[in-house]
């Protein structure tokens, strides 16, 4: 194989084609089936799905064809998800790997010095750990299952089982060491 090479294999027909670098922009066809060869799989981290999308669709921020979570994980668009006592077995319970849960409320100070830490990490440590939000006022339910005192306080989940709990408007590199823990298990 020539250094301008590259070898793609067709998702359509799994025949090996050799392109030329400088032509991968020209949307290159199979030279067996005739498939375009500028498609990829991308697996939903969130079900597993096999999804194929083109590349040039990447940018379109494209969702799982089976669960409608995005595929493509944008760092800086990552924010904490708001969960609910209705949500909250299926967002944290159920979600595989680690989840950290900040429980707060609108009315506290330390909660709201916290939140733009949390925002901060959701984005840092997207796909690695899932960061949720859960309003103790509204979600009394939630709160009180997992004794919650005072605010804010931050649950520590892997594999839907609570592992640590932190209480307290703590720096961000204490948070971040948490959730460097709980992720290398994963």
């Amino acid at each position: 194989m020539k250094e301008n090479e590259m070898v793609i294999r067709c998702l359509n027909c799994s025949t090996k084609n050799r392109i030329p670098k400088e032509r991968l922009h020209d949307r290159p066809m199979c030279g067996k089936c005739g498939a375009v060869l500028d498609e990829m799989i991308i697996r939903c981290l969130e079900c597993g799905t096999k999804n194929r999308m083109p590349e040039n669709r990447l940018d379109d921020r494209p969702i799982c064809g089976k669960c409608g979570v995005p595929l493509v994980v944008m760092g800086e668009s990552e924010k904490p998800r708001e969960v609910t006592d209705g949500t909250f077995n299926r967002e944290v319970l159920s979600a595989p790997g680690s989840v950290l849960v900040d429980c707060w409320a609108p009315w506290c100070g330390p909660c709201k010095m916290v939140a733009p830490i949390l925002d901060e990490l959701a984005a840092k440590y997207a796909g690695g750990v899932r960061i949720a939000k859960l309003n103790v006022d509204e979600n009394p339910l939630t709160a009180s299952r997992y004794d919650i005192r005072s605010i804010p306080t931050m649950l520590l989940f892997k594999d839907g089982v609570l592992v640590n709990t932190l209480v307290g408007a703590l720096p961000k590199d204490a948070i971040e060491q948490q959730l460097i823990a709980i992720m290398k298990t994963n």
